[in-house]
């Protein structure tokens, strides 16, 4: 009888979803903070007020360790498919005849199709028990838009989402499901802001980008007293409601006896990043662990292996509080790519610090190989995944054969931050040879 390895699928009860979150900033010494750019002085939650509510501005400034989840929002997380599975890449392992050992965390269970439910719950949660009942926000590929438009509907709130032009128009059935939750979608920029029409009258033909969308959803917010922002990724609030993937993954790891030498993950603004490997970060400042951790970005938008360490704004119009990231400037606007979500300026302030501080490296790649990535794990393992988690997925393979060559039983873990069956059309460029480059120097 065949005996199915107690690693093939490592599960968690529901009772076993994490009570709180972890802050990473309770852990990074020399933290920058957000300064007000009209002052050059430290930010105050007054320069937050016009766009936050005030539970998230609290929760950004946190040092606090750990920070409990509210109840009502655990519960919801059941409603997300949390816990989330760790499964072995068994078939994978064996198409590329690696002795490594390949485990990946499964964010594209959720019916949401994506990681970025975790944040959206909390987010409109915090803004509906401060009495906000609209939010605007961004998107860029649509998986946050996506969250964001249905996790509002749990706390009758109304979401306006401004989609990167880019992906409005390569991605429509995206586009569906944000007004099928009951959301406003436009293409940004659009003819709905100030900053929206300035974009449009000097660059009419532009695919937009994640930092003009940002401003829009930041201007829409600021000019009414009863709407606030809400933001999918970059900030230390959304670092913090994401490590809701890594505690459970440090939980299942320890049940299945998983040591890592690899944490993998795609970064974009940082959000699935953070979430899955920042409880590992907590573990290696404490000297429990020497594990690699590894940041996959697209060449598109490589903010840390070829961005700058230093203050910039978070989105494209200057609107808000200027953040030290690693950036590539805040008016750069990146290809167009399918992996939207990644298409993004700058990188997390917590991200940034950490790179900048030794805790991880970080590797960049084109998207034809990411794509690549994407089929080979689709044909072993059967999942679709999404453009942004084929970036982990090219880390991954690359780390295998690596130790292959080496001849080393490394153990790599990942997190497959989304499903791909909305992407299907990029797949088909790839699988007919016109999916173009996606390198800066191209």
């Amino acid at each position: 009888m065949f005996m199915i390895p107690k690693d093939a699928r490592i599960t968690l009860d529901p009772e076993e979803i994490p009570k709180q979150w972890y802050n990473l900033a309770a852990d990074l010494p020399d933290l920058k903070p957000p300064l007000n750019p009209a002052t050059g002085k430290p930010a105050t939650a007054e320069d937050f007020a016009t766009i936050f509510c005030k539970p998230i501005i609290e929760q950004e400034a946190s040092t606090k360790r750990f920070i409990d989840i509210p109840e009502e929002v655990r519960d919801n997380l059941i409603f997300l498919n949390r816990p989330a599975p760790m499964q072995r890449a068994y078939h994978l392992e064996k198409f590329l005849k690696t002795p490594a050992k390949i485990y990946f965390k499964r964010e594209d269970m959720s019916p949401l199709g994506s990681h970025k439910g975790n944040t959206a719950l909390a987010q409109a949660y915090y803004n509906a028990e401060a009495g906000i009942h609209m939010l605007t926000t961004e998107t860029g590929a649509g998986q946050w838009g996506t969250a964001l438009s249905m996790v509002s509907n749990l706390f009758d709130i109304d979401t306006t989402v401004f989609m990167v032009k880019g992906s409005y128009n390569q991605k429509p059935f995206r586009r569906t499901l944000m007004e099928m939750y009951g959301a406003k979608c436009y293409a940004s920029p659009s003819e709905y802001t100030d900053f929206g029409k300035r974009i449009l009258k000097e660059h009419p033909d532009t695919t937009g980008s994640l930092g003009i969308a940002i401003s829009e959803a930041c201007e829409m917010a600021a000019k009414d007293e009863h709407t606030c922002y809400a933001l999918g990724s970059v900030m230390n609030h959304v670092m913090l409601h994401q490590t809701t993937i890594g505690l459970e993954s440090m939980l299942q790891m320890e049940k299945a006896d998983i040591t890592p030498d690899y944490m993998i993950a795609c970064a974009g603004g940082g959000s699935n990043f953070a979430g899955f490997t920042f409880p590992m970060m907590y573990e290696k400042i404490r000297g429990k662990s020497e594990c690699q951790i590894i940041a996959a970005e697209p060449k598109a938008s490589p903010s840390l292996t070829e961005g700058e360490f230093k203050y910039d704004f978070g989105d494209t119009a200057g609107m808000t509080p200027m953040i030290m990231m690693y950036t590539l400037g805040h008016d750069f606007i990146p290809k167009s790519i399918h992996a939207g979500g990644l298409r993004y300026h700058g990188m997390s302030p917590l991200v940034s610090a950490a790179y900048d501080q030794g805790l991880m490296t970080a590797k960049s790649y084109d998207q034809p190989d990411t794509f690549h990535a994407g089929v080979t794990f689709a044909r072993t393992e059967g999942i679709v995944p999404a453009p942004e988690s084929c970036h982990a997925i090219k880390a991954a393979i690359d780390t295998a054969l690596e130790c292959k060559a080496r001849n080393e039983e490394k153990t790599i873990v990942f997190c497959l931050s989304g499903h791909g069956f909305l992407d299907l059309y990029g797949y088909q460029q790839y699988m007919d040879g016109t999916l173009p480059s996606s390198s800066i120097d191209e």
